[in-house]
């Protein structure tokens, strides 16, 4: 199974969708932030997670969710507008911003090492990230990007993040 969480009226060609609303089309009406999901424990081969995660009031308990349900191996795309950029913030229902740091919570070996045991994360990912950057960062040199991304704001507009279950 490959599942589009929030996936709106743009779900993600190939997958089911899953949205609060009745009124985009998702096969599966359910508001993500009522756990548990409607889904069987390693029972998806795929998630998608499209400008969601800024929205999610606790992320700790969304991404233990999305672990619980996929399989071993599953890969989890997300799309989310980068912490720096004005579209982390524009739209009031934003409860938060996301950078590649986020995803460290995620991985347990990242958790034990920083000393973060007590949080209530059971989650065990590894991933990658690329950046959508803004018009004129495009085809610079990559060290003048990544000062730019540290230094500057709207260099980057999103972050890609694809997540592995170990």
């Amino acid at each position: 199974m490959k599942l589009d969480i929030g996936c709106g009226e743009k779900k993600r060609p190939g997958f089911i969708g899953m949205d609060i609303s009745p009124n985009v089309g998702a096969e599966i009406v359910h508001d993500w932030e009522v756990y548990p999901w409607p889904f069987d424990d390693n029972s998806v081969d795929e998630l998608n997670a499209s400008n969601v995660l800024e929205h999610t009031k606790d992320l700790m308990r969304f991404m233990n969710e999305c672990y619980r349900i996929m399989k071993v191996g599953g890969k989890f795309h997300v799309l989310c507008p980068y912490h720096t950029s004005t579209g982390a913030w524009q739209d009031p229902t934003h409860t938060r911003a996301i950078s590649e740091m986020t995803f460290y919570y995620f991985d347990k070996q990242k958790r034990d090492d920083w000393k973060l045991s007590h949080y209530p994360i059971t989650t065990d990912f590894t991933y990658t990230y690329t950046f959508m950057l803004s018009g004129g960062w495009a085809g610079k040199p990559e060290n003048e990007i990544w000062f730019g991304i540290k230094h500057y704001f709207n260099v980057c507009e999103f972050i890609q993040v694809e997540l592995t279950k170990r």
